[in-house]
């Protein structure tokens, strides 16, 4: 979700998904909402209106290292939001194919930074961070519900388009509050799963592995890969996800894409932000 506000865009806050999932504000503060491919927004009975106005996000994960799988509920058919969560169950599989980095365009994360985090990192050449703020419009706030996933609270998105991709690589923060229950806590494995099961898009197939990134792999942190069945679009694709600690709370980095097409192509930038990430932000 693609969420801005800046000077071009006056003091009003208007809302607006378009076919990428980004969300954008406009100078009117008026809602121009637009069916988004790349995610759903099933958040049950009780979010209906939130289904209404908005109806994507991205989400994602990959890399390599010691592996530790789960294969995450839903079969490959999908589950219906009234059916109940699966229990993960033991999975095993090859780690994935070694992408060579992009090309450095910035750096996101520290202070002064366009998304000021709990960790930094580089990103790939063209690609534009925005950093993500709640609705403040009465009237749009059940939109702020797209910027939650389990204890986690959207803080950053990088966009691809500039690059010619469709899709986001964001950051997603739990903050000290996000201690308590499974998301919280200081495990980057435990906050990792509690993020995967809390997307909507009925995430099956997942495999997570601890690795070390940053440079010289200074960085402890645990990697999932898995499949999302999109209900708007009924395509599954794949999705990837890293975790890590952080003296400010557990801090997720999410990569997706329109299709499966889109999430390769867009894995080098996602090699980039692993590479060079180190848990001493803004």
């Amino acid at each position: 979700m693609l969420v801005t506000r800046g000077a071009d865009r006056g003091r009003g806050w208007a809302v607006s998904r378009g076919a990428d999932g980004g969300v954008s504000r406009g100078a009117d503060g008026g809602a121009d909402r637009r069916r988004d491919p790349d995610r759903s927004v099933r958040r049950g009975a009780g979010r209906g209106a939130v289904a209404v106005a908005a109806a994507v996000l991205l989400a994602a994960g990959c890399g390599s290292g010691g592996e530790s799988a789960r294969t995450d509920g839903a079969a490959s058919g999908g589950s219906g939001p009234s059916a109940p969560a699966s229990s993960p169950a033991p999975a095993s599989s090859p780690a994935p194919a070694a992408v060579a980095p992009a090309a450095k365009g910035g750096t996101v994360g520290a202070a002064g930074s366009a998304c000021p985090l709990p960790v930094a990192f580089d990103v790939a050449a063209e690609w534009q961070p925005k950093k993500v703020e709640p609705v403040g419009d009465p009237d749009l706030a059940e939109l702020n519900e797209l910027l939650r996933q389990g204890p986690f609270t959207m803080a950053c998105e990088i966009d691809a388009k500039p690059a010619g991709r469709i899709g986001f690589l964001r950051v997603w923060t739990g903050g000290g509050g996000a201690g308590a229950g499974r998301g919280g806590g200081a495990a980057p494995r435990a906050a990792l799963e509690s993020f995967v099961t809390a997307d909507d898009d009925a995430p099956s197939s997942a495999v997570y592995r601890d690795v070390r990134v940053g440079a010289d792999g200074a960085v402890s942190a645990t990697e999932v890969t898995y499949v999302v069945t999109s209900a708007l679009l009924g395509e599954r694709k794949p999705v990837r996800a890293l975790a890590v600690a952080t003296p400010r709370g557990p801090v997720v980095l999410e990569l997706g894409g329109m299709d499966g097409e889109e999430h390769t192509a867009m894995l080098p930038a996602w090699e980039l932000a692993k590479r060079s990430l180190t848990a001493a932000g803004g």
